[in-house]
């Protein structure tokens, strides 16, 4: 039964692994409970209480989709850095209504189905070489681990330097390097659940630190509908939504198609020819979210990149998205208790999980410049840029340049040369 509903093979994981990882994975990912209230919030007629409901409404949607349809370890909710381009961007920066963005959202996720049933979104993911995949997943690694080390205050702004150590002596940067000692050790001697022992044990220990703040247990969830529904679709066919549409979709693409090339490359999930399995129902999973999503009022749903950590605790199938889910649901009702848990103790999960998925690294021809270029493009622009999707897009635009000028035609496809000449545009107009 389990291999029908969520392709739960025994022979890869267990029941116990799979939950584990579900639980793992909601943890590291369950920041987003009280960043999207807090950020959309200030959006007038957005409710805190009401975009929170919608956002757990959202992420369950979007995980069991992805545990019964794609049948792969992925959590999903709204996403982060896509969610300040709404807010800050196209509200609060271009000054359209968050209604107009709502719609845009909607609009987005309608051609993200289209796209999936017509294989386009297959065929750009099977357009990428190979060393770019793996640059890919080690390019995620280095974002997942800074994404740790700067929600813990471990490295903090610099008007200078941009980025600098921040006071490692005390407070959240204290509390997440001794996180990351235990939850190190314990990975060392290959201690089961070892990445939410450390969370558990982290969050604990910040107790008398005084940087765990308990907000109590339970409480019940707010209605949604301030934000339900909401749509402008008087100005479906105007420029502005054109410009908001295609930037929400290049940004939402690409995020989705490195978290999931990462993921599943680190998780070898993938097949003989060097494709993802099931990356299909995996994206039509992602449109489905997207559009629930904005008819839920909030922005667009998809893959967590946070998912690496419950595949690095062995979450292999559905059932590790199912449990996700459940997790979510249970936040609806918890959600106190839940929103006590620090950034400083999500922290070393994040840190581990990036150094788990520098891995596939080494399979990175770098005695060919041709590979090894664009491949080393693609894996430092992510953190620095703090974007999965300008990683992609600028290591495959150098990629084609470089074997471009090298001569190296065969190396090219036709898709390559569509995806980078797309992609230089987007630079451009966008």
């Amino acid at each position: 039964m389990l291999k029908k509903l969520f392709g739960f093979d025994p022979m890869q994981t267990t029941i116990k692994k799979e939950i584990v990882a579900g639980i793992t994975t909601f943890l590291t990912m369950s920041y987003i409970l009280a960043v999207n209230p807090a950020m959309f919030s200030q959006l007038e007629g957005m409710p805190a209480g009401a975009v929170f409901t919608s956002t757990a409404l959202a992420a369950i949607i979007g995980c069991i989709a992805m545990a019964f349809w794609g049948k792969l370890p992925f959590g999903l909710a709204p996403g982060m850095g896509i969610n300040a381009f709404f807010v800050y961007s196209v509200c609060l920066g271009m000054g359209y209504s968050w209604q107009l963005a709502l719609t845009a959202v909607l609009i987005e996720g309608l051609i993200f189905i289209l796209l999936t049933v017509t294989n386009i979104r297959e065929a750009i993911v099977n357009a990428i070489p190979q060393s770019l995949r793996n640059a890919i997943g080690a390019g995620i690694g280095l974002f997942i681990a800074f994404i740790g080390l700067s929600s813990a205050d471990i490295v903090v702004k610099n008007d200078a330097t941009l980025v600098t150590l921040g006071d490692i002596t005390s407070g959240s940067a204290l509390l997440a390097l001794i996180g990351l000692a235990i939850t190190g050790f314990m990975f060392i001697r290959d201690i089961p659940g070892a990445i939410l022992i450390g969370i558990l044990v982290t969050m604990i220990l910040g107790i008398p630190m005084g940087i765990t703040e308990f907000k109590g247990i339970i409480s019940h969830p707010e209605s949604i509908s301030p934000i339900f529904f909401k749509f402008e679709f008087e100005n479906i066919f105007t420029l502005d939504m054109l410009v908001v549409v295609f930037t929400f979709l290049f940004i939402d693409m690409f995020d989705t198609v490195g978290t999931l090339v990462g993921v599943c490359t680190k998780a070898n999930m993938i097949d003989e020819d060097g494709n993802i399995k099931r990356i299909k129902q995996a994206f039509m999973a992602d449109a489905i979210a997207t559009t629930a999503g904005a008819m839920l009022g909030t922005s667009t749903t998809t893959t967590y990149v946070e998912s690496a950590a419950g595949v690095a605790q062995g979450g292999r199938s559905g059932l590790t998205a199912f449990s996700v889910g459940v997790c979510f649901a249970i936040a609806l009702l918890f959600s106190p208790l839940f929103l006590s848990i620090p950034s400083a103790a999500t922290a070393p999960a994040l840190i581990i999980v990036g150094l788990l998925m520098l891995e596939p690294i080494v399979k990175i021809p770098f005695d060919d410049f041709t590979e090894s270029i664009p491949a080393f493009i693609c894996i430092i622009m992510m953190p620095l840029t703090y974007s999965i999707s300008n990683g992609i897009l600028l290591g495959m635009i150098a990629y084609v340049l470089i074997n471009l000028i090298c001569g190296k035609f065969k190396k090219i496809t036709i898709a390559m040369y569509i995806l980078a000449v797309l992609f230089i545009l987007k630079y451009i107009f966008i």
